[in-house]
């Protein structure tokens, strides 16, 4: 059984996606945890629905649209890090500064609480006017987000492997999962799974031509233009495909798509323009960086139109550690990096030899020391001061900026500032839909506004009308005060308490007791930093006596969400009806006591040992620093119980020694001076970004600790500015699917990720180029489902239950073909009775000598098919029962019914045990298996195997059964004898 649910991004304009599978013994993955630029957590409500069923789960790409919401999820959902991850190490390592960067960009990142959530809590406070104050949740921080990221087990592609389920999941059996290269993004992946007669294909955006950093997708072994697709990925029983981007009928070669972007940019540079590039901060922008880089390094310095004249920018708040990654995973991009890398490490160590030796040199060697990624004229900007700054600046600039949607990244800094002057260029390198619950986004604005004026234009640039005006939303960060905190504060002891129900670990008292004291800091942020200990402490308690009462009465929650839980949450409750439960419900309720522990043990809070006298000290300090900072001073020392703020401390130690000067070098001064060293030259403006001090907080000056709101506002642009499309997206096209399609053979397709329009048409076209085929292609079912259909996508899909005879389970003789059981039977199908008996296991036991029960184990010991207890219910006797043939009627059909072989035997899976026995095995041509250089075993056709051998092989063995290659050695039967042994022999019964 195979079932395909799509939870996001089916016949949408969302370019998120999650999908959700289910196998055989309730076995279910979630693949990819997507979220779009509007960041509503209703869109990661059915992720939460299914987060307590799922064995674990895989993610395909480093982009928000396939794991933009995994911080999310494993900070908010319970039990959700606790299912197994598993993904490419290039997704593992992208994605964590991609989310980085994300929640450091916008606080609309950490998602707005529902207005549901709020009214629901159950408590006294309720909202005025009913309106949203739009209260954030509580974001992960950069340490979490690695903590979240470091759990995932990365794999490798091409290596089968069998993962392991969550503590929550049925066994997964033989289930085994195979990353393939999706050629998409860098580590992109392609899942095969396998699961029993299942052999599912997950193929979610996917790009078949090979690309300046990317190799091809690995249908045809991965852009080496193979004639026929791999072996693993031919004739699966589901193939799931996205449609994204298939609208267009063929998609732009590269030579094609960089010289049309590259004469864009030289004509705005020539013209004293500057050139804004939108893309994203970890995928994608790789491919761009490599472009422009490889370009300018090229380019002559000495024209009077060159490139050279403008500055080449990267903005994203983590290219420093997403090219850091990048250089240390040249292996997974295409060939020709990886020649590139060696060369350039030969140079240098050849440089190297030479300058030892006394021989210096330069000049024109300084283009081969140059490794990818190894930037000279890029330069990484990562600080919204340094932003700033470069926009400031006079000259062309070509600006590659984070964000395509230009909704949270540098990129809507950027175009603020660049869209007034009608000389500056905006190239869009994605098709954008509108996907915002807000409206359309500034650049889904953008696109459309190209798309509706490019076909007068034969795509070239267009300039807006002075009609053209458009809205940019500005997100603001606000703390919560008032009726705002407490309601806050209500609601995060709901969220803890249902988190507790779901987990299992905390009583409801302490919980709140954790709310209270762990979070206060937070809760009370508009508080000064002179606050004494003692008065925070009774405000604390205070508030712990107040929630303990409201969650005493108004938990909010039903009977069915406590499940066995009610027997100690609700008075007079003394019973609760297990049967039928399962897990936790069938046991009386537990509560261990959740020990709060960091890495050196279990956590101690300093005010539960504070004595009278120095809760009096206190007290009387608090009163002497407050008059202190009232005179202009400030307190050199923390008083008893408070925590140590240790950079405050060093930072005044610093300054009393150094006078004031940083002692830490900043990430820009090290960049400046490397730079510097590399001889690139900066002008005064790249200068003064270089070595600004890493200690300026000119960001963290709207930075709010703890509760907080945050606070849309609109404003209009003025759009000047030209506008341009050049396709870098990535992906597969229309005509790319027609020809893989035959060649792929998939029993059913999956259309999924794309509007409504292009999931339709491409349809079609997929029913026509599966069907023109040979005749078995006739019945392959293509289906559409929209967000939440599920989709039975089984092997077979009409299946019958039958009931077998005591007799006729006696008689099976299974066959075990990798991890399988089969049988071939021959029987007689009986009508069910309609009375049902009236035998029950202490009378069947009874009459067979005690010994039925021994022998019903055995029975159902030796096969998996339906056993039928002695204790019929009534809705098995419903079944129809097959029993054996009579003596008079076996023996006929006994010998018409020929045995046949069943099983696949895959020549790698041939080849090792070939050489297991001594011989050698080795693969020549395509699909050929060559074995002692005298027989060749070849796949001629689904479920065929040619085995041809020379002369010499079919000669038996005189003496021994060597492996040698020689005259005698009975090579042909031997691999015959091989090829038969992985198959199994069904013979009817």
């Amino acid at each position: 059984m195979f079932n395909f649910t799509p939870l996001l991004g089916a016949q949408s304009s969302s370019p998120a996606s999650q999908s959700l599978l289910e196998f055989d013994g309730g076995i279910k993955i979630l693949i990819d945890v997507g979220w779009d630029e509007s960041f509503d957590v209703a869109k990661l409500k059915q992720i939460e629905k299914h987060a307590s069923t799922l064995s674990f789960i895989l993610l395909t790409h480093a982009t928000v649209a396939h794991l933009g919401g995994f911080a999310h999820c494993c900070k908010h959902i319970p039990n959700f890090t606790r299912i197994p991850v598993y993904a490419t190490i290039p997704v593992v390592s992208l994605g964590r500064t991609l989310l980085q960067d994300l929640y450091t960009s916008t606080p609309l990142a950490s998602s707005i609480i529902p207005t549901d959530a709020l009214t629901d809590s159950g408590y006294a406070v309720s909202l005025k006017d009913g309106t949203n104050p739009n209260m954030l949740m509580q974001a992960p921080t950069n340490d979490e987000i690695a903590h979240y990221f470091a759990s995932i087990k990365s794999l490798k592609y091409t290596q089968p492997h069998t993962p392991r389920e969550s503590p929550f999941s049925p066994p997964l059996g033989d289930l085994t999962i195979t990353a393939y290269s999706a050629g998409h993004t860098l580590g992109g992946t392609i899942w095969h799974i396998q699961h029993g007669m299942e052999s599912v294909v997950y193929a979610v955006d996917w790009n078949s031509y090979r690309e300046h950093v990317l190799s091809g997708a690995a249908w045809l072994g991965g852009g080496t233009g193979g004639a026929e697709v791999l072996e693993q990925l031919r004739r699966p029983t589901a193939l799931v495909c996205s449609c994204t981007g298939s609208g267009q009928a063929v998609a732009a070669q590269r030579n094609s798509r960089d010289e049309a972007l590259l004469s864009m940019v030289r004509e705005t540079v020539s013209n004293g323009g500057s050139v804004l590039i939108p893309s994203d901060s970890s995928a994608r922008v790789l491919e761009l960086a490599y472009l422009l880089e490889e370009t300018w390094a090229n380019e002559p310095s000495n024209t009077g139109d060159s490139l050279r004249s403008a500055r080449l920018y990267l903005a994203s708040r983590t290219g420093g550690a997403t090219m850091r990654y990048v250089r240390s995973m040249l292996e997974w991009m295409d060939e020709s990096i990886v020649k590139e890398s060696e060369t350039a490490t030969g140079a240098q160590e050849g440089q190297d030899r030479r300058r030892t030796r006394g021989h210096g040199g330069k000049g024109d060697e300084e283009k081969t020391l140059r490794a990818p990624f190894d930037f000279r004229h890029l330069q990484l900007v990562e600080r919204k001061s340094k932003v700033q700054r470069m926009l400031d600046s006079e000259g062309p600039r070509v600006v590659l900026a984070s964000d395509t949607t230009l909704e949270w990244g540098f990129s809507k800094d950027a175009i603020r500032s660049l869209a007034h002057d009608s000389r500056n260029l905006i190239i869009l390198t994605e098709r954008l839909s509108p996907a915002t619950s807000q409206g359309k986004g500034l650049g889904a604005f953008l696109y459309d506004l190209w798309t509706a004026r490019s076909a007068s234009t034969n795509n070239a640039p267009i300039s807006p009308d002075p009609s053209d005006q458009a809205t940019i939303r500005t997100i603001r960060k606000f703390p919560l005060e008032g009726d705002e905190l407490a309601l806050y504060q209500q609601y995060l002891a709901t969220q803890r308490q249902h988190q507790s129900i779901a987990q299992g670990e905390a009583s409801p008292l302490e919980m709140l007791g954790d709310v209270v004291f762990d979070d206060a800091t937070s809760f009370t942020s508009t508080t000064s930093e002179e606050e004494s200990e003692m008065g925070g402490l009774q405000g604390r308690l205070l508030t712990a006596a107040n929630t303990t009462r409201h969650a005493r009465h108004k938990l909010g929650l039903t009977d069915e969400e406590l499940g066995v839980n009610v027997l100690i949450r609700r008075k007079n409750v003394h019973d609760f009806d297990v049967r039928g439960k399962k897990g936790a419900d069938k046991m009386f309720p537990f509560v261990a006591k959740r020990r709060r522990a960091d890495d050196f043990g279990d956590v101690i809070r300093p005010e539960d040992y504070v004595t009278a006298e120095e809760q009096e000290e206190q007290i009387g300090a608090e009163g002497l620093g407050a008059a202190a900072a009232s005179n202009g001073a400030t307190k050199t020392e923390n008083a008893v119980g408070q925590k140590r703020k240790w950079d405050e401390v060093a930072a005044r130690t610093v300054e009393g020694v150094r006078g004031g000067v940083p002692a830490k070098r900043s990430r820009g001064d090290r960049e400046g001076s490397q730079a510097m060293a590399d001889g690139q030259e900066m002008d005064d403006n790249d200068e003064a970004m270089a070595s600004e001090s890493e200690g300026e907080e000119e960001e963290d000056a709207d930075k709010i600790e703890g509760p907080a709101k945050a606070i849309i506002e609109t404003s209009t642009l003025q759009l000047q500015a030209r506008i341009s499309f050049v396709d870098f997206s990535g992906l597969h096209d229309r005509r790319t699917i027609q020809m893989l399609l035959p060649l792929i053979k998939p029993r059913k397709l999956i259309l999924v990720k794309g509007e409504e329009a292009e999931t339709r048409e491409l349809a079609e076209e997929c029913r026509k180029a599966l069907s023109s085929g040979s005749a078995t292609d006739v019945g392959v079912d293509v289906f559409t489902p929209l967000v939440g259909d599920c989709v039975d996508a089984s092997v077979d899909t009409n299946a019958w239950f039958v009931k077998l005879s005591e007799e006729m389970v006696r008689k099976l003789q299974w066959q075990k073909v990798r991890g399988l059981s089969i049988v071939a039977i021959t029987g007689r199908l009986e009508a069910a009775s309609l009375e049902p008996t009236a035998h029950d296991d202490h009378e069947q036991d009874k009459d067979e000598g005690g010994g039925g029960a021994k022998k019903k184990a055995k029975l159902a010991a030796s096969s998996s098919a339906v056993v039928v207890p002695a204790n019929r219910t009534t809705e098995i006797d419903g079944l129809p029962v097959l029993k054996a043939l009579p003596p008079n009627l076996s023996k006929p059909l006994r010998s018409i019914a020929q045995p046949f072989h069943v099983g696949d035997v895959r020549l790698a899976e041939l080849r090792k045990r070939m050489q297991a026995a001594g011989m050698t095995a080795e693969f020549r041509g395509e699909g050929t298996l060559v074995v002692n250089g005298t027989v060749a075993v070849r796949k001629v056709g689904e479920g065929r195997i040619e085995i041809d051998g020379g002369a010499y092989s079919f000669v038996e063995p005189r003496g021994g059964s060597g492996g040698g290659g020689g005259i005698g050695d009975g090579t042909f039967f031997k691999v015959r004898r091989m090829v038969y042994e992985g198959l199994a022999v069904v013979s009817g019964q």
